[in-house]
């Protein structure tokens, strides 16, 4: 399957397994069991925008793990309002690959991207492919790099 993330990865020299599934997924639960791996390293991508402006930062979170959007802004250079969900139309415009496909990679220079703390306790990692059908597997430390992400503590911590 040959997407811009898969040609970044091979460019880059990166090991990688690539993970099809049968149908497109949207939830943790889907895509682990789509894919055969634990939704524990699962990395769920999460555009967000500024509320009443047009800037956009991605938030990565593992597994069921849930956002604290007030929490991601803290660590987001210059001064953001607040944050909201982007729309499937506008993660298609950002990033190119429509919802349930995207990653921390690949993606405009504007766009920051923050990981929450607890991606750092995976060893390997599972995010998307930048394709509906696949998802792809990963040495963390290779995500974070490549990814550009700062780390800090945004998932919920109830």
């Amino acid at each position: 399957m040959d997407t811009k993330i898969t040609r970044l990865l091979e460019e880059k020299g990166i090991p990688y397994r690539l993970l099809p599934h049968s149908e497109p997924v949207f939830t943790v639960e889907a895509a682990a069991a789509q894919r055969g791996v634990v939704k524990e390293e699962m990395v769920k991508s999460i555009l967000l925008r500024e509320k009443g402006g047009r800037r956009y930062a991605m938030a990565c979170l593992t597994g069921e793990d849930r956002l604290q959007t007030q929490a991601v802004r803290e660590f987001l250079p210059g001064n953001w309002k607040r944050l909201t969900f982007a729309t499937a139309d506008e993660i298609l415009q950002v990033t190119g690959t429509p919802q349930g496909a995207v990653a921390p990679l690949c993606l405009p220079p504007e766009v920051p991207v923050v990981f929450d703390r607890s991606i750092l306790e995976c060893r390997k990692v599972n995010t998307s492919s930048g394709h509906p059908l696949a998802g792809i597997e990963l040495a963390m430390e290779d995500l974070l790099s490549l990814s550009g992400a700062v780390v800090g503590e945004i998932a919920d911590p109830a």
